[in-house]
């Protein structure tokens, strides 16, 4: 694991080579912003990311918000593993582990269903399977591995 808060890259950067990093975060809300940053640096620095930038970060914040506001019941006690690799034929692959029960993503509510197009809740998981170009579940869905092409 790396140091918590502080990103760690597994390998020297190289455009044609992949490169992985690690960082664990307490389930704060406030961790959200730098953490996505950061990774939004690394894909600024892709070739294959051109274009795809939004959907990467808004995906990752969703991700990140879920974990720490439902995984973790944003207890700063507890925390958050984040894993991103990038590399050109595989895509950039980002994983986001919480501590939770999980949950069953296919009991979450559709947003664009008329019952539920009013409430103040419940897009994210939503907006990650439409932003991203796979998304899977692992660990009773306390596991997302979202990647985009």
């Amino acid at each position: 694991m790396a140091k918590e808060s502080t990103p760690r890259r597994k390998k020297k950067y190289n455009r044609k080579a992949s490169t992985s990093f690690d960082v664990v975060l307490p389930a704060d809300v406030s961790t959200i912003s730098p953490v996505v940053g950061w990774v939004m640096r690394l894909v600024s620095e892709l070739d294959y990311a051109s274009g795809k930038e939004f959907e990467i970060e808004m995906a990752m914040r969703e991700a990140l918000a879920n974990a720490i506001l439902h995984g973790c019941k944003a207890d700063p006690a507890k925390k958050i593993e984040c894993t991103v690799t990038a590399d050109k034929d595989r895509g950039i692959l980002i994983v986001v582990r919480d501590p939770g029960p999980g949950f069953d993503a296919t009991t979450i509510p559709s947003p664009t269903e008329n019952q539920n197009l009013h409430h103040d809740h419940g897009r994210g998981i939503y907006l990650i399977n439409k932003l991203m170009d796979e998304v899977k579940y692992e660990r009773n869905g306390s596991e997302i591995h979202m990647r985009k092409f």
